[in-house]
Order: structure tokens, then sequence, then C-alpha cells
């Protein structure tokens, strides 16, 4: 398998992981067992993008390590939330539209100077 193919495969089933901890942190039910079936249900309800979809696109426009990532429902409307390490090390927080993927919301926090030359 390719390296690339392998880090995205890896990455792909860790946050998918990290998104099941994120969600069942918030504590938020709906009437779905479990929140991996609410999150299911709301992709099969044509409500939010697959998270490797979104992730996918975030990636095209904003290179970097994904470090974390929560699906919230925030007035009714589903944001992921996804962190990113970029180069530098330069931690980078967004805000997504779960529905289309569209940046609602960035947020620099600097460089880590441990990383700068």
């Amino acid at each position: 398998m390719h390296p690339t193919i392998r880090t995205f495969a890896f990455r792909s089933t860790a946050i998918s992981l990290v998104l099941a901890a994120a969600m069942a942190a918030t504590g938020v039910r709906a009437s779905s067992d479990s929140d991996h079936d609410r999150a299911r249900d709301a992709v099969q309800a044509g409500q939010v993008l697959p998270l490797k979809t979104v992730l996918e696109r975030l990636e095209r426009e904003h290179p970097g390590q994904v470090l974390e990532v929560e699906l919230e429902r925030d007035d009714g409307r589903w944001i992921y939330e996804v962190k990113l390490l970029q180069s530098g090390g330069r931690l980078v927080k967004f805000e997504l539209d779960a529905r289309n993927g569209e940046v609602l919301k960035r947020r620099d926090r600097g460089r880590d100077r441990r990383t700068q030359p």
C-alpha cells in the first residue's frame, strides 16, 4: 500500500474513533441508541456529509495533520469542528458546516516555538 494511502487510511480510522468518543462526551442524545447511530442517521438522511468527504475537501485547501474532530449540533445546524496541526507547528481550528463542508470559522493558535529554527 502506498505510504500516503496508508497514512490516510490510518488517519480516517483514528478520526472515526475520535469522532465517536467526542460525540459520546457531548452527552447529546437523539432517538438513536448511540452517538454512532445518530451520526450515521444524519449522514443517511443527507443532513451531514461523511467525515471522509469533509476531510478530503479540507485537506485540499488547508493541509495538515488532523488532531481532533467533533460533530455537534449548534442552533439546529450540524457542525464539524476540526483541529489541524499545520507545517511549522501552527494549530488551526476549523468549524465546518457539516451539510456542505463550507468553512464557517477558522482560528489560528500560533506556532509552537520549539519547532521554529
